[in-house]
C-alpha cells in the first residue's frame, strides 16, 4: 500500500474518483470464473500481466506475448466492459500469430484492476497510457479503443504522438456528449433502475448489439449477460463518464481510422462522424457499418477493417 502510494505521488497524478466491487474477494473468484468460461469457448488462455501505475494495479490480458518482432496492438475497452469483449465469438483469432494484442483493464472499471482513476477532463490518464506503454516496453504501437476506450486513446496521441502508429476509435465516447434521446436513455437506464437478465438483455439487443446483423451467439451473449448483471449490481461506479473533447482534436496528429456503427444509440454516428471530420485534420478515413449498434468491438467485419487497415499501413 506504502508502495504504490508513492508510485502515485512520485508520477503527479491527481486521483479523482474511486470505483469498487462491494466485496473484491468474492468478486475476484467470480471474474476469474467468467475468464475461465471464455477461455474453454475460445479454446485458448490468455497470459495474465499486472502492472504498478499511478492508478495502482493495472490488470492485462496479452496474446502471442512472446513475438518481440510482431506488430503490437493496444486495446482498451469501454465503461463498464472488459477488454475481453473484444475476444467474444473467438473474433482475436482473426489477427493470427502476426500480432501482439495487450487488452488493458481500465482502472475505474469492472474489471481486476484497481478502482482509482484521474480527472478525466486532465491529460492523466495519457500519462497513465503511456506508463503502461514503457513497462510493456514497447516502443511504437497500434491503439484501439471502444467507448470510453476511444477516449484513451485520444489522450495518449495528445500526449506521446511519437509512440503511436495509427489508432482505430470504434464508436468512441469523446466526439459528442452522450445522447439524451428519450429511447437511448430508457434502454440505458432500464437495467440500472430494475436490474435483471431480462432488462440486462432488452438492453443489449437494443443499445449495444444489433441482431440479427450484430449479435453474438448463445453462450458468449450468455457471458455478456452475466457480466453486465454482475457489474451493475456488484460494483460501485464513481468513474467520470466520457466527455466531448471537441476543442482539444485539432491538435493530435496521429493517424486517426473512425469506425461506427448507424445503430448507435449512445453516440449517434452522424454527430461523431461530422465532429470528426471537422476538427480532426488527421481523420484517414471513416467507415460506417450498417445495423450495428454501440458495442461495436464485439462486431468481427470492425475486427476485419482493424487488421485490414494495419497491413496497409505496413506496406505503404
Amino acid at each position: 500500500m506504502v508502495h504504490s502510494l508513492f508510485f502515485k505521488l512520485s508520477l503527479g497524478m491527481h486521483l479523482k474518483k474511486h470505483s469498487y466491487f462491494k466485496d473484491r474477494q468474492k468478486a475476484v473468484t467470480w471474474f476469474e470464473q467468467w475468464v475461465s468460461q471464455l477461455e474453454q469457448l475460445n479454446h485458448k488462455r490468455y497470459d495474465r500481466i499486472e502492472l504498478q501505475t499511478s492508478l495502482g494495479t493495472t490488470h492485462i490480458w496479452a496474446i502471442n506475448t512472446q513475438d518481440t518482432q510482431a506488430e503490437t496492438i493496444i486495446i482498451f475497452p469501454g465503461a463498464r466492459t472488459s477488454s475481453l469483449f473484444w475476444d467474444f465469438n473467438n473474433n482475436l483469432h482473426l489477427f493470427g500469430k502476426n500480432y501482439r494484442l495487450f487488452l488493458i483493464e481500465t482502472n475505474g472499471l469492472p474489471n481486476l484492476s484497481d478502482g482509482d482513476t484521474p480527472d478525466i477532463r486532465s491529460a492523466d490518464y495519457g500519462q497513465w497510457a503511456l506508463e503502461i506503454l514503457d513497462q510493456l516496453q514497447v516502443e511504437k504501437v497500434y491503439l484501439a479503443g471502444a467507448s470510453f476506450g476511444g477516449l484513451i486513446c485520444l489522450k495518449l496521441c495528445q500526449i506521446a504522438p511519437e509512440r503511436i502508429k495509427a489508432t482505430f476509435l470504434l464508436n468512441p465516447g469523446c466526439l459528442q456528449p452522450f445522447s439524451l434521446a428519450a429511447k437511448n436513455l430508457y434502454y440505458n437506464l432500464l437495467p440500472i433502475l430494475w436490474p435483471s437478465k431480462r432488462n440486462v438483455l432488452k438492453f443489449l439487443d437494443k443499445a449495444v448489439l444489433c441482431p440479427p446483423t450484430h449479435d453474438l451467439s448463445p453462450a458468449y451473449k450468455e457471458l455478456l449477460v452475466t457480466y453486465e448483471l454482475y457489474a451493475i449490481t456488484q460494483y460501485t461506479d464513481n468513474t467520470q463518464k466520457p466527455y466531448s473533447m471537441k476543442g482539444e482534436l485539432g491538435a493530435i496528429k496521429t493517424a486517426i481510422f473512425l469506425l461506427v456503427g448507424d445503430n448507435d444509440l449512445l453516440f449517434p454516428y452522424n454527430q461523431s462522424i461530422a465532429n470528426a471530420q471537422g476538427e480532426l485534420a488527421s481523420l484517414r478515413e471513416v467507415i460506417v457499418f450498417t445495423q450495428v449498434g454501440h458495442g461495436i468491438e464485439t462486431y468481427r467485419e470492425a475486427l476485419q477493417v482493424i487488421k485490414d487497415r494495419i497491413e496497409q499501413f505496413v506496406g505503404a
